[in-house]
């Protein structure tokens, strides 16, 4: 059961009867994923990109099951994307947190939805490749007390970003809310937010974010229409942008991290724009064709280089 919004609805209840009864009977079920009911509309909906996934994983919990397996074409959740970084290799184990940041980042193994359910709901989550039976990853809450979380657990790159530079915005209290407020009315997604120190003669700022870059034409208009009221000069939209983020339980109780990524960025001529954090991630904004080799290069300066090269089965990522 689930809300009334087509193409992006929200799982609200699950009755797992009808599968119980064939499970009891010793029979297979196979249920089509992706879809749900409204019980108010009495229509079918869709739940949107990751929908699959995040009904496999309600249904887990529902009906409590034990683990959750996820098919995919790697062997499991490795430290990058092997096919941007050959030489990564995968994980036994990740954390719920982790593997949030890193979906949240542009991992493409898991969508963040479904991590996010199995997370709430408690369902450990097995991400294994459909084309061999090698023991892949398990997402699990935490990795017990024996064991320490790694400082860098990987490395993740988006390219689905752009970035939207209000320019010349009054520095008084207010504007930064009037702004964000225009931006929500579009339901845009915003991710990182940068403002800069106003100049002194002119009591003016700029204020940087980032957004999917399929919310950015409606979000230019938006801004635009409002900009006499609000008052700043100029609005820029930059969707050659990508982003690059390091993730890992580690970070919390490990100094150095941050300039460890920035000495490898530098080192490699490659300029950061952006720069946004959480407890257990780093992100930084660099140009969209730099993408690629700053993930091959943070990922060897944080000695996550595997020997061999990482097997991919079939296509470009779920």
């Amino acid at each position: 059961m689930t809300t009334a919004q087509h193409g992006s609805a929200r799982i609200v209840d699950v009755s797992p009867d009808r599968i119980r009864e064939a499970l009891d009977d010793g029979a297979i079920a196979i249920v089509a994923g992706f879809q749900g009911f409204n019980r108010d509309s009495k229509d079918i909906t869709t739940l949107g990109r990751g929908g699959s996934d995040t009904t496999a994983v309600a249904l887990a919990a529902a009906l409590g099951a034990q683990v959750c397996e996820i098919y995919t074409d790697v062997d499991g959740v490795f430290t990058a994307d092997p096919r941007i970084v050959p030489k990564a290799h995968k994980v036994d184990r990740v954390t719920f947190e982790e593997m949030l940041e890193l979906a949240a980042a542009g991992a493409k193994v898991l969508h963040i939805r479904a991590v996010e359910y199995a997370r709430r709901h408690g369902v450990t989550i097995h991400v294994r490749s459909s084309f061999s039976d090698t023991e892949g990853t398990f997402v699990i809450a935490d990795r017990g007390e024996n064991m320490e979380e790694p400082i860098i657990t990987g490395v993740a790159g988006d390219l689905s970003e752009a970035k939207i530079t209000v320019i010349g915005v009054p520095d008084i209290p207010g504007k930064a809310a009037e702004i964000f407020t225009i931006v929500a009315g579009t339901g845009a997604n915003i991710d990182m937010i940068v403002q800069n120190v106003s100049a002194q003669a002119t009591a003016l700022t700029d204020i940087s974010f980032t957004l999917p870059k399929t919310d950015g034409e409606k979000t230019l208009q938006a801004l635009r229409a409002a900009q006499d009221k609000v008052g700043f000069s100029d609005v820029a939209f930059d969707d050659n942008i990508g982003k690059l983020s390091v993730v890992g339980g580690g970070m919390r109780t490990s100094a150095g991290v941050s300039a460890q990524l920035f000495t490898a960025l530098f080192e490699a001529g490659i300029n950061m724009e952006m720069i946004s954090t959480s407890e257990i991630r780093i992100s930084v904004i660099t140009r969209g064709e730099d993408l690629t080799r700053a993930m091959q290069v943070v990922h060897t300066a944080f000695g996550l280089d595997g020997e061999l090269e990482a097997v991919v089965y079939a296509g470009t990522g779920r």
